[in-house]
C-alpha cells in the first residue's frame, strides 16, 4: 500500500449543516454537507500514491482534447479556425510533464497528435509539434461523439496517471450514431475520466452536451460566439491543471433500518448522484465526485430513519471522503468526516424550523428544475405552463440572490414582479439566449453563511 504523506496531499474537511430535531413520528433527515479541499499544489518531498501524486513532480495528469471536425465546422469558416486557435491555447496552458493527446472528431475519431495510440508528454517541443498538427485539421464528415469518447478513454488509460481529463468541443447534433450508442459510450467512460463539454454556436443539442458533462462529472457551457473559444479553453485547461486528487468519493455509512432517499451535489451546480452509488461494504456506499483542486462544494443528503420516541436520538449517517482503489482494493480515507444526527423532540419550534442551508439549496434545485420544465413547455407550445414555470424560476432566483440566472431569465421573459414571480414570455427570443439559460440552469449560488 502506498504511503500518503499529509504534507503532500490537499487537506479535506467536512462540515454538516442540518436541523437534527424531528417531531414525534418524523422520519426524514436532511443535511447539507460542505466538502472543502485546501493546500493542494504544495508538493515537497517525493511521494508515490495511486490517484494522488507522482514522484517528484506533483500530481500526474493526462488530458485528451476532442475537437469537432464535422462538415458544419466550416460554416462559417471562422468556426474551424477559432477551434484550432482555442485548442492551441489549451495546449499552451498544459503544465510540463502532463500527458496529452488531440483527437479530431467526425463520424469517426482520429488521432491528430501524437498518434500511434499513445500520449505525448508536454514540453516546449511537443507543444509546438501539437500546434503544427492542428494546422492540418479541416472540416468534413458527420458527428458520432461516442467514438470520440471511446478513443479518449483508450488513450487516457494507456498511461498510469492520477488524473484523467477530457475537453470536448462540438458544434452540432450527434446525428451519426444512435442515442443508445452515445449512452453506452458514456456508461463505459464514467468513472474512468472526467470531461468538460462545450457547445459552440447554436446548432447543437443542449441536453446532449450537458448529458455528456453530467455523466463524466465535468462542466458544460455554451460558447455562442466562436471568437470566445480560446479564452474558454484556456480557463478550462487551467482548472484541469489545478486538480490535485482524482476519483474522490463521498462515502455514506448508515445504520440498520435507514434508507438513503437521495444524494445530490447542490453547489457549484446541481448534479444528481443518487443512482451512481457503488456498494462499499456493510451499509456503506460511495458516490463519485470526480477530481479536486483547491475548492469547496456542497452536497444535499436526505436519509429516512426509523421512527423513534420523544427524547431519543441516533446517528442517521456518517459521511467520509475516500479514494477508491482500482480492482476493489482498500480505499484510502482522506481523513475528513461528518455526522448527520436525528433527535426526536416535542418542541414544535425546534422540530419545524428549516435549516437555512437546506432551505436555500432546496430552492436552488427547484430553480434548476423550473427552468428546464419551463423551456421544455415553451418548445412544446404550452405557453401558459411555460409562463408559470419560468415565473416561479424568476421568483426563486430573486429570493436566493442568484443574479446570474436572473439575468439569463430576463432575456427569455419580461419580468413584471420578480418577488411574486409574475412574468410574460418574450415574443422573440434569440436562440443563443435560450440555449445559454438551459445550459447554465443548474448553476447555483452558495448560501450566505
Amino acid at each position: 500500500m502506498a504511503n500518503f504523506s499529509k504534507s503532500n496531499v490537499p487537506q479535506f474537511s467536512v462540515d454538516v449543516y442540518q436541523n437534527e430535531y424531528l417531531p414525534e413520528g418524523g422520519r426524514d433527515v436532511s443535511a447539507i454537507v460542505t466538502v472543502t479541499a485546501t493546500g493542494g499544489g504544495t508538493v515537497g518531498s517525493a511521494v508515490a500514491a495511486p490517484h494522488l501524486y507522482s514522484p517528484g513532480q506533483g500530481p500526474s495528469a493526462a488530458v485528451a482534447i476532442m475537437v469537432d471536425c464535422s462538415g458544419s465546422m466550416d460554416y462559417p469558416p471562422t468556426k474551424m479556425r477559432n477551434a484550432r486557435d482555442a485548442t492551441a491555447a489549451a495546449i499552451d496552458t498544459l503544465r510540463d510533464g502532463v500527458h496529452f493527446a488531440v483527437i479530431g472528431g467526425t463520424h469517426v475519431a482520429k488521432e491528430v497528435y501524437p498518434g500511434g495510440g499513445r500520449l505525448a508528454v508536454a514540453d516546449a517541443t511537443t507543444r509546438d509539434q501539437a500546434k503544427q498538427a492542428l494546422r492540418r485539421l479541416s472540416a468534413g464528415g458527420g458527428t458520432a461523439i461516442g467514438t470520440w469518447l471511446r478513443l479518449a478513454d483508450r488513450l487516457l488509460s494507456s498511461d498510469d496517471v492520477a488524473i484523467r481529463h477530457g475537453i470536448l468541443l462540438t458544434d452540432g447534433r450527434n446525428e451519426h450514431e444512435s442515442p443508445e450508442d452515445l449512452k453506452a459510450a458514456l456508461d463505459s467512460c464514467a468513472g474512468r475520466f472526467t470531461c468538460d463539454a462545450r457547445g459552440v454556436g447554436t446548432d447543437w443539442e443542449v441536453k446532449e452536451v450537458t448529458g455528456i458533462a453530467s455523466a463524466l462529472l465535468g462542466s458544460a457551457d455554451i460558447v455562442a460566439d466562436p471568437a470566445g473559444l480560446a479564452a474558454d479553453f484556456t480557463q478550462m485547461m487551467e482548472t484541469a491543471m489545478g486538480k490535485e486528487v482524482g476519483d474522490v468519493a463521498l462515502r455514506l455509512w448508515t445504520p440498520v433500518g435507514t434508507n438513503i432517499k437521495f444524494v445530490k451535489q447542490v453547489a457549484p451546480t446541481v448534479e444528481e448522484l443518487t443512482d451512481r452509488r457503488t456498494e462499499a461494504g456493510p451499509r456503506a456506499g460511495d458516490y463519485p465526485t470526480g477530481s479536486w483542486g483547491d475548492e469547496s462544494r456542497d452536497y444535499h443528503v436526505c436519509v429516512e430513519v426509523p421512527a423513534a420516541g420523544l427524547g431519543q436520538e441516533m446517528l442517521a449517517a456518517r459521511v467520509s471522503l475516500v479514494v477508491p482503489q482500482p480492482g476493489g482494493g482498500s480505499a484510502h480515507n482522506l481523513g475528513a468526516q461528518g455526522l448527520v444526527r436525528a433527535v426526536w423532540t416535542d418542541d414544535m419550534v425546534a422540530s419545524t424550523s428549516i435549516n437555512p442551508q437546506v432551505a436555500h439549496y432546496t430552492g436552488q434545485a427547484e430553480l434548476a428544475q423550473a427552468i428546464q420544465q419551463g423551456l421544455d413547455l415553451r418548445k412544446a407550445g404550452d405557453m401558459d405552463g411555460a409562463t408559470a414555470k419560468l415565473g416561479r424560476a424568476v421568483q426563486l432566483a430573486s429570493a436566493s440572490g442568484n443574479a446570474d440566472t436572473a439575468k439569463l431569465l430576463a432575456k427569455v421573459v419580461d419580468v413584471v414582479d420578480a418577488a411574486a414571480g409574475t412574468v410574460r414570455l418574450k415574443a422573440k427570443v434569440a436562440e443563443a439566449d435560450e440555449m445559454t439559460l438551459e445550459t447554465r440552469s443548474t448553476k447555483t449560488v452558495r448560501v450566505k453563511k
